[in-house]
């Protein structure tokens, strides 16, 4: 195994995250990555942490009760928190799980903020099939950066062309849903995921944005700068002022993503 790699943009919150991993996990930890937007182009305001590890047991039930109370106090509350901390996604892979590669793929273990109230209740999170998995690892592999292991192309799998699209398709009609209330991310989203089928790249929120938008209407290119610059500076909008050229925007999304799936 090699020795971890210090950065010194590392925020705090990763140090401390992985500490926790090589605590509880140290016999079967084979890797602990970063990745996701500190990684593809720095962390915008409200940016999650995103970091991902790979083991090769499965977790016993009494380990994951002390990972989700340890990561549960060091992350960030979302939208926002108290000491300013980021809030912290955590996946982690069974090693046999990502050689097999079903489909959707399958995440040993969670860790992510939408679910702190659960874990507050007692909830312990078990192992999950999801499509955003497979779309997950594929990003990663393209982009993660080791803290400890080998390096992502090394370890993580070659995600089938075939299955990301598929993936993709499956998670759009839970997307679309969910626009009233997320209209920041699920615009960003759809922009990122036509870019991705597009061009076969992953990149940032804002820089899929700025692609997509040369490739929109005026009117529906305003509404998607509005909600690439509210990414960027962390400000927030009251979207119900512009409720028709926002539906328009994301159903005009929606439509280049299927025509590329």
């Amino acid at each position: 195994m090699s020795m971890p790699i210090r950065l010194p943009t590392l925020p705090a919150e990763v140090d401390t995250a992985r500490a926790i991993l090589q605590s509880h996990l140290a016999g079967s930890l084979c890797a602990i990555y970063r990745h996701g937007s500190a990684v593809a182009d720095g962390l915008r305001p409200h940016s999650d942490i995103d970091m991902l590890g790979v083991v090769d047991q499965p977790i016993a039930p009494e380990t994951r009760r002390h990972l989700i109370t340890e990561l549960m106090a060091i992350s960030g509350r979302y939208p926002s928190d108290p000491a300013e901390r980021r809030p912290l996604e955590m996946l982690i892979f069974l090693r046999a799980d990502l050689e097999a590669l079903p489909y959707p793929a399958r995440c040993e273990f969670v860790y992510g903020e939408w679910l702190r109230h659960d874990y507050e209740a007692g909830a312990v999170t078990e192992p999950v099939s999801d499509p955003e998995l497979t779309v997950v690892l594929a990003q990663a592999r393209q982009e993660a950066i080791p803290l400890i292991g080998p390096t992502a192309t090394d370890l993580l799998p070659a995600v089938p062309k075939a299955d990301v699209r598929r993936a993709m398709k499956d998670g759009l009609p839970t997307l679309m849903t969910s626009l009233s209330g997320d209209e920041r991310n699920v615009l960003l989203t759809l922009a990122r995921m036509w870019h991705t089928l597009a061009t076969g790249e992953f990149v940032s929120k804002d820089r899929a944005a700025d692609w997509a938008t040369a490739r929109l209407p005026h009117t529906q290119a305003a509404i998607l700068t509005h909600a690439r610059n509210d990414y960027m500076r962390g400000t927030t909008r009251d979207w119900q002022a512009c409720q028709p050229a926002l539906r328009q925007t994301a159903s005009a999304l929606h439509e280049q993503v299927q025509a590329n799936l």
